[in-house]
This record gives C-alpha cells, structure tokens and sequence, in this order.
C-alpha cells in the first residue's frame, strides 16, 4: 500500500527540488526528516512539510479508517519533481530590447510505503549466501596465485 501527499505549483525549478529529493528515497522516514532538517537548500522545508504531510495521511488511515500501518516501518518509496507551468517574464535589455525569461515551477509528490516484515528464516538466508560467495572467491583467488608462482 502507497500513501502519498502532493504539493502543487510550488516557486522552485525542478531540478533543484530534485536534488534534495534524491537525498532522501529509500529511506525511512525518520531518517528523512533529520536528513532534510539539516540539508541547507531553500527548498527543504517544504519538503519536510510534505513529508510531514505523508505521515499524517497514514495516521489518519490507521486512526479513522482502521488500516494496521506500522508508521515506525515506513520508507520513502517514491520522490519526484515535475514541471509544473512556466511564467513568462520579461527583462529589460540594452538599447531598448527586452531579454525573455521563464520562471519555473514544480509539482513534488512523496509517496511511503511499508517496508516488508523480514522474518528470521530471511535474514539468515540473504546473510549466509553472501559470505559464502566471498570464501569461495578468496580459495580460488589463493589458488590462483599459488600457480602463477
């Protein structure tokens, strides 16, 4: 299940407001909130009221509708920026000329999700593999070195 929260025509460009949203995808949400409470772009604290705003969406689902969403499991699942409309404007130039501009703005949009209950059966599993991985490719690389002697 996604819960999302949307901010519309918001003054910033996009890329900007992507870069601090990169920052913050895939992880969870407590994470995030410190994360863009110390991130010094004008367009953080937006983005932590979005945030914000998420979270408060689940609580409302948990609290009124009845759905059973552990908000400490929650991650960011999707951040993205798009354009929004552009405004034209025009700057004055020399000899009388005007130079065009656009400012430009966004439509952010969060979405979270519920991260996956992982069992112990799973974790020893995802662990174990790995490791071994790692042993055979040392053997074969002592092995290796050994015949190049």
């Amino acid at each position: 299940m996604e819960f999302r929260a949307e901010a519309k025509y918001i003054r910033v460009s996009p890329q900007k407001a992507r870069l601090v949203l990169d920052l913050i995808k895939g992880r969870r949400v407590e994470e995030a909130m410190n994360t863009l409470a110390f991130t010094r772009k004008g367009i953080a604290p937006d983005i932590q009221k979005l945030l914000r705003s998420a979270v408060e969406n689940v609580n409302y689902l948990n609290t009124e509708k009845g759905m059973d969403v552990d908000v400490d499991r929650l991650y960011v699942a999707r951040a993205v920026a798009n354009d929004g409309p552009r405004m034209k404007r025009i700057r004055p130039a020399p000899m009388g000329r005007a130079y065009r501009y656009q400012r430009r703005m966004a439509h952010i949009e969060i979405a979270l999700a519920e991260k996956k209950h992982v069992t112990a059966a799973d974790e020893g599993a995802e662990h174990a593999s790995p490791a071994a991985g790692k042993a055979t490719r040392k053997a074969s690389g002592k092995k290796a070195a050994g015949v190049k002697k």
